[in-house]
This record gives C-alpha cells, structure tokens and sequence, in this order.
C-alpha cells in the first residue's frame, strides 16, 4: 500500500494527491517565491534554523513582508506535524515554500507572503556517498549571473533546469555552472568542494553561487576536524590539478564526482566528511 503524504498550504493540511494551490498564486505564475529542502533523519528536519535564516535574507532581497510569527519554532512545529501525519521515522526530505501574495502582475498587489509545506520519505536514513563517481563537466550554453538574488533558492530555476538537461543529453550526471567572468559556483543541484592536497577549496558567496546550508555545514566540520577550508575562485584549470571533487546539497549531502572530462578524482576526503555528517546529526 502507497504511503498516504499530506503537504501544509498556509496553515490549512490537505492530501498531496489532490489541487494544492490557488489560481494566481505568484510563486507558480511568476517564480515569485523562495524554497529550501530540508533533510529528514529519524523523523527529524535537520538544520531548520539555518534554512529559516536563508529563508529570511531571501526575502528581505525579494522585498517581501514576513509576519511576525514566521519563526524557527513556527516551522520546526508546522514541519514536525507534517512528519508524524505522512508516518515518516526515519530518511526523508522538506520542501519549504515561501511566496508573495496573489494578485497584481509583474507588480503585486501586496508583498505580504503565505507558505506551503511538503514531506517526502527518501531511501536512506543516514547520509552516504555514491558507490560511483558522478561523471560533469561545464555548462558554457548560459552563465550564471552574479546578482543580489544570486546566494538564494528564489523560484526562477530555468537556469538549473537547462543544466541539467544538457547534462543528461551529453550522457553525463550534471554539470558545473559558471558566472561571466568563467568561475565555477556550483553544479545544477549542488555546491561544489574543490580538495587538493587536503586543502579544501570552494567558491566565494562574493562570486555568486548558492548560500547553501550544507555548504556551511561541510566548512563548520572540515575546520572542527583540522582540515583547512578557503572560499576563493575557482577556475576550470583548477579541475585539472584537483586530488578530488565532490558536491553539497541538504537532501544529499555529499556526493563525489568521479570525473571531469580525462581527469580522474579519488574520495578520501569526501568518505570522511559523510562520517562527520552523520555523527553530527545521528543522535539530533
């Protein structure tokens, strides 16, 4: 029997089998909203507060109205509720939505806002790494462009969307994203970590990629276990001279890249920060 899922639409519980949002709604009409994916471990959200904070950056750079009890306790209790209705106990995964109000067009009406929750189970419980190295390479087709909105999860994901697409047109896993000047920020799903010589390497928020949560996390870690983190630019001959990659995102954690283009990369670095993750947050 298929597990019964239920999503939260402002407040109001319904089935996710059913109509789930109203006509206008301005984060389906116009990408006017903001999103976070939260990891579920045993029947746990993970890391809710720094996704709220993001959440309310975002909005601040959106220009929209928060009320005043959009809390982190608000939301660890809405998505707790949500969990225990849809009998999730142990992996899963949040979708957070935050959008503007309906009406208006290009301009709105009002910027006060309205959220949706949704809950997924996933196939793991704890966070584990790829048996098999993903395969990428670059997205030249569109850059990224680095804007005040460049470091938040707004709704206007065409960007990833034609990335990801052309990577599994070329028979690869995803592909790396660049802004104007040809830095690398991320990939299509995820940030990116750089390794070479034990020395871990990511892009700078300055440059423009994601302000991921899991991206602060892994730096948080690497430095409380001893290992050196610098957030600086990073060029596809850096790719080149690497010792390893490997991707961040909340849901996935971590995910090692096998190769780029005829250069090869190991995982020893990427298997010790998954075993971080996971004592991190096992006993949360």
């Amino acid at each position: 029997m298929e597990q019964e899922l239920f999503v939260n639409n402002n407040g109001t519980i319904i089935s996710s089998t059913g109509p789930s949002i109203h006509a206008g709604n301005r984060g389906y009409t116009y990408g006017d909203g903001l999103f976070e994916s939260i990891r579920v471990m045993n029947g746990k959200a993970l890391n809710v507060a720094n996704h709220f904070q993001r959440l309310v950056e975002g909005g601040h750079a959106l220009k929209m109205r928060f009320p005043a009890f959009y809390t982190v306790e608000f939301f660890e209790k809405q998505i707790a509720e949500l969990i225990e209705l849809c009998k999730l106990t142990e992996g899963g995964r949040i979708r957070l939505s935050i959008d503007r109000l309906g009406g208006g067009t290009y301009l709105p009406e009002v910027n006060e806002t309205s959220y949706f929750i949704e809950c997924y189970p996933i196939e793991n419980n704890l966070f584990g790494l790829n048996a098999k190295g993903l395969e990428v390479d670059l997205y030249q087709e569109i850059k990224k462009a680095n804007t005040p909105l460049a470091n938040y999860k707004t709704k206007n994901g065409v960007l990833y969307v034609l990335a990801a697409i052309s990577a599994k047109e070329k028979g690869l896993d995803d592909m790396l994203l660049m802004n104007d000047k040809g830095q690398i920020l991320e990939s299509s799903h995820s940030n990116l970590f750089v390794v070479s010589n034990g020395v871990l390497y990511t892009p700078s928020l300055a440059d423009g990629c994601l302000a991921g949560t899991m991206r602060m996390q892994v730096i948080n870690l690497a430095l409380k276990h001893g290992l050196k983190v610098y957030e600086c630019p990073i060029l596809p001959s850096n790719l080149l001279v690497a010792d390893e990659l490997f991707l961040t995102n909340a849901v996935r954690g971590i995910t090692w890249i096998g190769g780029y283009r005829t250069k090869r990369y190991f995982n020893t670095t990427a298997r010790k920060i998954v075993t971080f993750l996971n004592e991190e947050w096992e006993n949360y």
